[in-house]
């Protein structure tokens, strides 16, 4: 009953990890910066997300630029897509599999095969969490280095956005999610993954046919 509730609430985590990093994937505010301009009417956001550029004007207008060139974007940018993306694959992927691995859902066969599904879905929820971390905690550390960097100027530093702090609660999320997941199936039975499995040895029947002889038939 315990595992049962453990794994519900595993589900429950992985599925707000994976929509937080489908929404950090997405979202356009990785970096903000705001400039106020002359007076607080001709204010500006600049919004920098892994795929669009946005600015958000005062007046209320709002537009946004894609990032077609890949080559001329920083190296932190394209090491984030990819693992954000990577992220959001192997996330889907492990709430999926570990889905099937719930005791509570009769899906998946019996109890060894379940509890091997949980296993794998753990271990891709846990990649998923660390391929998350990874960008978040590199592109806040770009944003910090440029922020402090005095041969930057004031119009080009930038702080992080939303979207980085949603990216690395999901990422925690899904890193939890797959910790549980995988120490649950093995507390139910860890013998059973630690010890070998019995061998079987072959029977040794007589053949039929045959009669067997005594000594003291011979004397």
């Amino acid at each position: 009953m315990a595992s049962t509730g453990l794994q519900l609430l595993a589900f429950i985590l992985a599925f707000c990890g994976v929509s937080g990093v489908l929404a950090a994937t997405v979202l356009p505010n990785w970096k903000v910066s705001m400039d106020s301009g002359s007076n607080i009417i001709m204010s500006i956001i600049q919004l920098q997300g892994l795929w669009m550029d946005c600015t958000c004007y005062s007046t209320g207008m709002f537009s946004c630029t894609l990032k077609y060139s890949v080559l001329s974007l920083p190296t932190h940018v394209q090491a984030a897509r990819a693992t954000m993306v990577l992220a959001c694959v192997l996330s889907a992927l492990g709430i999926c599999t570990s889905t099937v691995g719930m005791q509570c859902i009769r899906l998946g066969g019996d109890r060894e095969t379940k509890s091997h599904a949980s296993f794998a879905g753990g271990l891709c929820l846990m990649s998923a969490g660390i391929s998350g971390l990874i960008p978040t905690v590199w592109y806040t550390k770009e944003i910090i280095a440029d922020f402090l960097d005095l041969a930057v100027p004031e119009s080009h530093k930038h702080e992080p956005g939303g979207a980085v702090y949603i990216g690395f609660i999901a990422a925690m999320l899904l890193l939890i999610a797959g910790i549980i997941f995988c120490t649950s199936c093995m507390k139910k039975d860890p013998e059973a993954w630690l010890s070998p499995p019995p061998q079987q040895h072959p029977r040794t029947t007589k053949p039929k046919g045959r009669s067997a002889y005594h000594l003291k038939d011979y004397v």
